[in-house]
Parts: structure tokens; sequence; C-alpha cells
């Protein structure tokens, strides 16, 4: 499979320099020095956090543990990779993953980062720097650091991803799917929350720091927190409803994945079945040429009449919409573009200058507003919780007046629902990475 990924490798690195060529000519850049970055050190304290490589240089080439690295692009000449490579017996230098991908792009080691300065000549030329650059880099002659004109162009075309970024993610989407499988098997084990996080690390393989974020393992009433931070150790308490948001990574491509479990058939299996119903035919729409935000609100309606039939409000649809009380129950948008980075750059761009297109009124929380292309990937996750904060707001506006609170006592204590999969929308029918990994598992 890795061979099959290098293949595709040199005409993703060709995309990146007929898209960079574009930008720099568009915004007045001779070259590009993509810059990896550098662990930022805790305060007062000798350890680093967690070091998060630069997405765009994740981008250029398949490397995500290596700091003081730059790529370097001029128009015309094949990308340069200056590898920092430094002779320190405390820790493992870092190593140039195997494979084709480096017949690509010229590589040259570097043992101490200031090397770079001579090799990268920035005063040479209009050079744009991309990337959070360490002090010593104030004085090197570039002309720009992250000029915004450029990132502007460069995020906007990010949204298409190229065939060996699709690669990336539908391997991602595997390894992420390993995970939840484990997961699921620890949480009907009996495992506690903390348990079925590792037993998902175990799964994929992946460290915590290598997690493209946090995992969100959340029992019961934990599953109405949107991004429940916690792992709770205990095993001996109430199982109702096990809800999993985790994803993976492959080579610095992303997957995100939600699945909510109930303990017992039951009112809350009922529920969940119909969210998952709600959540494939928002799949099916991911089709060029859609508005996103008109995505965003069917999966309103389509959850409007979830909540009536269930009886949760006494209400149709349409008035559960207009009267806002839908957004009781769903609070967050129907998802996200997803790549580089799990809520990748980009989702409000008009154009390639950056110009913003506005989110639908009342719906603060929607990531993405664009119009959907084929090469795009997007998360769909559609949800249904039982928030107190929310509930409590819509007895004191009158919205509660549409609510059947015994009902809602009845199942709030399940916590709540989001089943999420990532999409690529494709010329014709969707691509659904999540389910296609699940399958094959299967």
């Amino acid at each position: 499979m890795l061979q099959e990924v290098d293949t595709l490798y040199a005409a993703h690195v060709a995309e990146l320099a007929r898209r960079s060529d574009t930008a720099l000519a568009a915004t007045g850049f001779d070259r590009l020095v993509v810059y990896s970055g550098r662990p930022q050190y805790q305060f007062q304290d000798d350890r680093p956090y967690p070091f998060a490589v630069n997405p765009h240089f994740k981008q250029w080439v398949p490397i995500t543990d290596a700091p003081d690295c730059c790529v370097e692009y001029t128009p015309g000449q094949r990308p340069r990779l200056l590898f920092h490579q430094p002779a320190d017996y405390w820790h493992r230098p870092p190593q140039l993953p195997p494979g084709d991908w480096q017949r690509s792009i010229d590589v040259e080691i570097l043992r101490e980062p200031g090397d770079a300065r001579a090799l990268l000549d920035a005063g040479r030329g209009r050079t744009a720097l991309v990337g959070e650059p360490p002090p010593e880099f104030a004085d090197w002659g570039y002309a720009a650091s992250n000029p915004p004109a450029l990132l502007a162009r460069l995020h906007y075309e990010r949204a298409v991803k190229t065939p060996y970024e699709l690669a990336c993610m539908r391997l991602a989407s595997s390894i992420g799917a390993r995970g939840h499988v484990a997961a699921r098997d620890a949480y009907f084990g009996g495992a506690s929350e903390f348990e079925a996080h590792l037993a998902y690390c175990a799964a994929t393989g992946l460290t915590e720091g290598e997690l493209p974020y946090g995992n969100i393992v959340a029992y019961d009433e934990s599953a109405a927190v949107l991004h429940y931070q916690h792992l709770d150790r205990a095993r001996d308490r109430p199982r109702r409803s096990f809800l999993i948001d985790a994803g993976a990574h492959f080579r610095g491509y992303a997957s995100d994945i939600t699945r909510t479990w109930s303990t017992d058939q039951g009112e809350f299996a009922a529920l969940v079945a119909a969210m998952d119903h709600v959540q494939q035919a928002l799949c099916a729409g991911v089709r060029p040429g859609r508005d996103y935000r008109d995505l965003h609100l069917e999966a309103h309606l389509r959850i409007g009449r979830v909540l009536a039939e269930a009886g949760i409000v006494r209400c149709g649809a349409d008035t559960a919409v207009a009267e806002r009380i839908t957004s009781v129950f769903f609070p967050h948008g129907i998802g996200h573009l997803l790549g580089l980075q799990v809520h990748d750059v980009a989702g409000l761009a008009g154009d390639p200058s950056g110009t913003e297109i506005p989110r639908p009124d009342g719906h603060p929380f929607l990531r993405l507003t664009r119009v959907l292309q084929p090469g795009w990937v997007v998360t769909v996750e559609p949800g249904l919780y039982f928030i107190d904060l929310l509930l409590d707001e819509a007895r004191a506006d009158g919205r509660g007046r549409q609510i059947d609170w015994t009902t809602v006592a009845r199942l709030k204590p399940f916590g709540g629902i989001r089943i999420e999969d990532d999409v690529a929308c494709t010329a014709g029918t969707p691509e659904n990475l999540t389910r296609d990994a699940f399958a094959a598992l299967a």
C-alpha cells in the first residue's frame, strides 16, 4: 500500500508547484520557504510542549516529527528539503521516512538550524516564509513572513485533494476505523473511558501525541459535552451509552470519525438508528455544486423530523426549525473541511483572496460555507444532544412550550448522539471514506 501511495507523490508535488507558482505570481513573490516549526518550552521548565508540525510543511513532504526543517521552492526548479538531523546523544535524531517520495525532491542534511541561512540565501529576490519563525530568522532577509494574501491563495486551493492526499486519507480512515472497533469492543467488555481510549490507541498503533486531536470518549451524560475532555477511570458505573469521536493520522493527513452506541435495545437505540439514517441521507448529498450551507439547513430539518417522531418535541419539523428548537438539540455545524488539519482552513473563503461567505443567520458555529467541488473531503456529523445549558435557555425563552419534558427527562441520562463520516466529493456518487473503512474491516 505504501508503494502505491508513493507512486502518486510525484504528481502531488507537481500540483503543489503549480499552485505555488500561481500564488507567488499573484502576490509578488519569487520564492517560497516553508518552515516545519520548533517545539515551544513550558514555562520555567526544560520540557517542551508536544511538537505540532506546520501543516504547509507536511503537505510538501511526509514528515511530521522533524523540527527546524525547511522546504524551499522556486518556480521552475525542483523543491529542496533542508532536513535538520542534529548530532545528538540525548535524543534519537529525526529520520527521513523511507520510500520513493525522495525521488521527487532534493534533500540536504543540516546539523545545525543556522546552517540553513547560507543555503537558503533568503535575501535573494522576494522570498516569502510560511511558518512560525524563531527569533533568529528576523535578519535572514525574508521579504515577508506569512503574507496574508499568499496564505489565502494557498489555503483556498488546499480544499481540493490530490490523488496522493486522498490515498493518505483513505489509510487514515482505515486506521481510525480499526481503533473505533477496538474501543467499541472494550466498552461492551466493561472497560472504563480511559481503558477504551487505551484500546483505541493500541489498535491504531498511535500514541496520544500522534492523534490528530484528543479522543472524545464519553459514557452516558458526558456525551452531552460536545468536546468532552476527561477520561473517567471508573468501571463500576451505569453504562447506558457510549460516544467516541476519534481520528487517526497517516503521513500528516487526518481522519475524523464519531460513533454512538446504546448498551440496550430500546428508545435510545431507536434514536441512534434514526440519526444514522439521517446521517447517511446527508452524506449522499455531498455533491458538486451543492452549497454546504444548504446541507447544514437540511440537517436541521431532518433532525426536526426525528425529534417529532420520537416525541421529544410537540411540533412538526418546519416549526422546530423556524423557532430554533432544533438548535437546542443540535447546536453545532454539520461538518467541516478535512485534510492536513482536522478543521481545515478556508472553510468560509469565497475566492482566492479570502473573502468570506457568511454563515446562515442563527448558525454561528458552521465551519464550512462554500459550494462543494470534486476532490474535497468534508465531515458530515449530525448530532442530537440533551444539554442542560441549552435546555434551560429553551425553558426560559419560551421555546420550551414545544418540548416534551417527560421524554427529555427519560433520555437525558444517555447524553446524546453524534455520527460522523469523512466523505469525498466526486464528480458522481460521493466516496464515504469512513463507511468503506469499516466495511473493509468487516
